[in-house]
Formats: structure tokens, sequence, C-alpha cells
């Protein structure tokens, strides 16, 4: 009888699930979508080599989409502070929708698909997309209770390694089977029915007073209200050091090689250990919402990341690999459960837009230059060195940022557990 409580416990919470129609909504939404971009992310890599032969070209594509997303987290911050986030979640999937469906007609030209339509979809795909995905973030802490804020973070995490791990497989699939026409009119119909959807949301009125504060003050106000936030400054910092030094996939295929010396079967395997950590983590994250040093959690997780990538490194042989990034991907899971789910309720309903705009850049740009680290240690120090060096100063830089971060040590579970009078 005892063990049942205890799996209660660890099970993941699908509370937010059955406490409104409205995120029920929106998850389903994220889902669909992540399952879309999966499909994208195999068709337009896959469109673009057959037409050129061109591995370049194929990255320009991948920067073109990068970038406009970078872009996207700016603008969409703003919006989603200045707008209904239902009615701006509605237009960037319309638009998504209207720009699967010119990807269709592209494929389907008489003379062949243009390169120039490719980039300029990629491009408003980039911006659209992005915003799209701030406003669902920032609508979330109106639609559940603030004690459900780390289950529906794990219900979120769920979804995104979900569309990591199964929706490029399957994207792969429909393409064999339809071509990528087909699977581009199939998304977009797929698209279309998920806009509709959104129209079931409860509206969440904007600020009024936000639309008086000229664009660029508006970002400053959000860039202060982080930088003095005695909760949300060292959690993005650690989000940072997380993506920066702890994300070891770049070197996967050297690893594999030269210290294991695997094949490209055992890469496969390590690329896809820490989607199973995370996803393992995220199922058994019941405990999450009932924790009560959170505060401690996270920066404990974002170290353990750190001491993961140091023992893929001294790993030798393929079980010790694939077992340290597995523990990886389970203490990413976890830091961003709970790192999501603080900053949602430490960050005023006035700025949640612009402060998710702000998780979703530290992400972009640090996992960009993060990869770039890691391939420049390994150019000098070797792979495996490389790997213990980068996991051992993330770790101690997790510990220089907690030990200067009293406020977010001090929190207790989700909700700020002192009056927070942090101007903004």
């Amino acid at each position: 009888m005892a063990a049942r409580p205890v799996l209660a416990g660890l099970v993941i919470d699908l509370s937010p699930l059955r406490s409104g129609r409205g995120f029920r909504i929106v998850f389903a939404v994220r889902l669909i979508s992540l399952f879309g971009g999966g499909f994208r992310l195999v068709a337009l890599p896959m469109q673009v080599y057959a037409m050129t032969g061109s591995s370049v070209l194929v990255a320009s594509v991948t920067v073109v989409n990068g970038v406009a997303g970078f872009g996207g987290t700016v603008l969409g911050g703003l919006l989603a502070d200045r707008l209904d986030r239902r009615r701006l979640m509605l237009a960037s999937l319309a638009v998504e929708t209207l720009v699967v469906g010119v990807f269709a007609v592209n494929t389907h030209l008489p003379g062949g698909p243009l390169l120039g339509v490719i980039y300029l979809c990629a491009a408003v795909n980039g911006v659209i997309g992005t915003m799209g995905l701030i406003a669902q973030q920032s609508m979330v802490p109106a639609l559940v209770d603030p004690d459900r804020l780390p289950a529906a973070g794990a219900l979120f995490a769920v979804t995104a390694q979900l569309g990591a791990v199964a929706a490029p497989a399957l994207g792969g699939a429909l393409i064999s089977l339809g071509g990528v026409g087909s699977g581009y009119l199939a998304t977009c119909a797929i698209a279309a029915v998920a806009t509709a959807a959104v129209w079931f949301v409860p509206p969440t009125p904007a600020d009024t007073a936000a639309g008086g504060v000229p664009a660029l003050r508006a970002v400053a106000d959000g860039l202060a209200f982080v930088a003095r936030h005695p909760v949300v400054r060292p959690l993005l910092l650690l989000g940072f050091t997380q993506v920066l030094f702890t994300m070891p996939t770049v070197l996967i295929p050297e690893f594999t090689d030269r210290v294991l010396g695997g094949d490209a079967a055992l890469a496969g395997l390590l690329y896809t250990a820490p989607a199973a950590g995370a996803l393992l983590a995220s199922l058994t994250s019941g405990w999450t919402g009932s924790v009560r040093r959170t505060g401690a959690i996270v920066p404990a997780a974002v170290a353990l990341c750190g001491v993961s990538v140091v023992l893929l490194g001294l790993g030798r042989t393929a079980v010790a690999a694939l077992a340290a990034l597995v523990l990886l991907g389970c203490c990413q899971a976890v830091e961003e459960i709970l790192r999501y789910s603080l900053i949602q309720a430490h960050t005023p309903d006035a700025l949640r837009g612009r402060v998710n705009s702000a998780w979703l850049a530290q992400a972009t740009v640090g996992g960009s230059l993060g990869a770039s680290l890691m391939g420049g240690l390994a150019a000098v120090l070797g792979t495996a060195t490389a790997l213990v060096a980068a996991g051992a100063l993330g770790a101690a830089l997790v510990g220089a940022i907690a030990l200067t971060a009293p406020g977010l040590l001090a929190t207790r579970g989700v909700a700020p557990a002192f009056h927070d009078d942090t101007p903004y």
C-alpha cells in the first residue's frame, strides 16, 4: 500500500490538463506545432539539397531561419506584453499555416521549386514561429493555478522531447511515402485545425499601460527587470551557463570515432541518450510540484549537468558514455521544469512576454556559442579533455552564480515567498 503514494508522487502530474479547456488547447496546439516543425526540419534540408546538391546552401537556409527566429524573440516579447496573447498566438499560427501552404505550392510549380521562395518562407517562419512560442509560454500562468506551474512546465518539456525524438522520424516516413509536397499539404491542413482550435482559448487581455511606452524603452525595462530581480536574474544566468558549457552533442561524432572507436549506429544512440534521459525525468516529475527547496535544486541540477559532461569525457566505453548522457538529459529536464515555473511565477504578467523572449534568446545565443566553444576546445585540447574542461568550468560557474544569489537559494516552492517589490 505504501508504494502507491510514492508512485503517485513520481508520475508526471497531469492536473493542468484537467484544470481547464484553455491549457488543454494550448498544450495540444504546442504538440501539433512541434510535430509540424519536425517535419519541416527534415523536409527543407532534403528539398534544398535535391535542388542544389550543396550542403552550404542547406546550411544557409538553417542560418536564415535561426537569425529570423532571434529577431522574433525581441518582437514577440514586445507584442506579447502589448496585445492579447491568444490573438497573437492565433495570428502566428495563421501565418505559419499560410507559409506551409506556400512551401507546398512552391514544390509543385511547373518549372520546379524556387530557392528564393524557400529563403523567404524560412525567414517569415522563423520570426512568426518564435513569436507564437513566446505567446504560448507567457499565457500559461493565466490558464493554470500557481502551484501547477511545475506540472505545466513538465508537460511542455514532454512535448518538446517527443517533438525532438519522434517528429523528424515521422517527417522522414511521410516524405518517403508521399513526397515533400504531399507532406507540406498534410502539415498545412493540420496547422489550419490547430489555428481554429485557438479560438476556444480564453482571451488574455493586454496591459493597457504598456502600449504607451516606446519600443526601445519597453525592451530596456524588460532587461532592467531581469538584471535587478534576485530570482529571475540568476535563473537566466544558470540557463545560459548550462547551454554554453554542457551541450556536448557537437562533439559526439568525433568522440564516437576517436575515443570510443564506434560507428554511426553508436553515434545515433549517443545523440538519442539525452532526450531519453530528459523524457524519463519529465515522466517522473510529479515530485517537482511539492518540493520545497526549488531555489536550491535548480543550481544543483545545472551543476550536475556539468558533472555529467565531465563523466562523458572520462568515459572510455559505450555504456559509460550512454549513462553519462542519460544523466545529462535527466538533469536538463529537472532544471528546465523548475526554472520555467520559477521564472513565470516571479515575473509580473505585464513583463512575461519580454522575460520569456530573454529566456529564448539566451538559449539560442548560448547554444550557438556553446557549439563554437566545444569545437574550439576540442581542436586545442582533444575531444575527451575538452569535455572534461567544459563540464568542470560549467559546474564551477554554477557554484559562483549560486553563491551570489541568496534570493534564489532562499526560494521555497514556486510562488514568491516574499513581497516582491522589484521595480519594473
